[in-house]
């Protein structure tokens, strides 16, 4: 008999659910937009650090966010909530709060992004060059092959998560985690950083679709004086790339033989 990831053992209502995702995936997008925007904006102590630092920092902040949402699994991400669902380990009516509540810590997390480095936004010469900060584009722009690209890492990421020791209802009604009993939620930065390194390169790897359209509204509204444009004709992709990925890790989950 699958295990149920339903929100309902250890939340009271729509509303705590949707607290804990919104602080935590506005932790994420806050110290992963940061990262982008320490080694992008040149006044700032981290400029031109490069892809590593990024990544470090992306890995680091999924750490940081997912500790925060402890209480409801932190999900963090919507290819993870689609793919607990099609593991048959989420409840359908637990759907909209995490829903919700990623997307609105998404865009919270870009705008305290954004105040955090208002002065080198405001004196950076390459305004236009911003958009990256945010979200996600192709490094060769190809909407079919991009999609492979993020449904190939998002897969990576929810199907680590899907089968990783930590993966199972706590003791006593207590949240389901992931990760394995060493590190618990750091292991999926180190997870998040090689997907990163590995597969990061063609697209940047949203593997969120939150993460990647949460701060590009952000960055289509903030006043960020001569910004570029938010790319609205690529940004379907990290949406759909990710939420296949996930789905198809769910759904590949289920058939596997089960393990003692």
């Amino acid at each position: 008999m699958p295990i149920h990831f339903s929100a309902k053992e250890w939340v009271v209502n729509f509303g705590e659910i949707f607290l804990w995702e919104l602080m935590g995936t506005a932790a994420l997008t806050l110290l992963g937009c940061g990262v982008v925007a320490n080694v992008v904006l040149k006044k700032t102590l981290g400029s031109g650090g490069g892809w590593l630092l990024i990544n470090i920092g992306w890995g680091f902040a999924v750490f940081v966010g997912a500790s925060i949402a402890n209480p409801t699994g932190a999900h963090l991400n919507p290819a993870v909530t689609f793919g607990l669902l099609a593991a048959d380990k989420l409840a359908w009516g637990d759907v909209p709060a995490y829903l919700c509540g990623e997307m609105a810590g998404a865009f919270l997390g870009a705008v305290l992004c954004w105040a955090a480095y208002k002065l080198q936004f405001d004196t950076h010469d390459e305004p236009a060059n911003t958009r990256g900060i945010f979200s996600t584009g192709p490094t060769v722009p190809n909407y079919a092959w991009n999609l492979v690209t993020e449904i190939i890492g998002t897969f990576v990421l929810v199907f680590w998560i899907l089968l990783s020791p930590g993966a199972s209802i706590g003791a006593q009604g207590e949240p389901p985690g992931f990760g394995n009993a060493a590190l618990g939620y750091a292991a999926v930065a180190f997870v998040v950083i090689v997907i990163g390194n590995s597969l990061g390169g063609p697209t940047g790897y949203a593997i969120n679709p939150a993460r990647d359209l949460g701060p590009r509204i952000a960055y289509a509204i903030l006043p960020i004086k001569g910004k570029g444009s938010a790319d609205w004709n690529y940004s379907w992709v990290p949406v759909v790339g990710p939420l296949v990925g996930g789905i198809l890790a769910g759904l590949i989950s289920q058939i596997l033989p089960a393990t003692s």
